[in-house]
């Protein structure tokens, strides 16, 4: 099982800059909403995540020193954990799971990015009455 990070801590960490953020959904969910910054590397069907780490991460994350936080929709949902585990066998050096995901991030009004984020209107936005 991988090191957890929570979601203050991530929060905090994509501010400094200090992560890369690996959304490990399928490319149409990746682009329709993912966390502020993230990547790319799918991890379903779960029987291809590891052929997909493999042809993505190269690209995707070049240093395996720097540290990488996973994420997937949900705690139930496996590709974070076989993404994120395929990356350490790779040679990653620090690698990190957010267990709960992009619905408990969206649950808690943090920005996203992709065409839905898009289509929400912003925090606070509205017409004044």
């Amino acid at each position: 099982m991988l090191p957890l990070i929570t979601r203050e801590e991530l929060r905090q960490a994509i501010r400094e800059r200090s992560v890369i953020v690996v959304d490990t959904m399928p490319a149409d969910y990746y682009a329709r909403e993912h966390l502020p910054g993230a990547r790319n590397i799918p991890g379903f069907p779960y029987e291809e995540a590891t052929a997909f780490t493999d042809a993505h991460a190269p690209v995707v994350v070049p240093d395996r020193a720097f540290p990488i936080v996973v994420y997937c929709a949900n705690v139930p949902c496996r590709n974070s954990e076989l993404v994120g585990a395929r990356l350490a066998e790779l040679g990653y050096a620090e690698v990190r799971k957010y267990r709960e995901g992009i619905e408990d991030w969206v649950a808690a009004g943090l920005p996203t990015e992709g065409s839905l984020a898009a289509a929400r209107p912003a925090p606070g936005a509205g017409s004044a009455a």
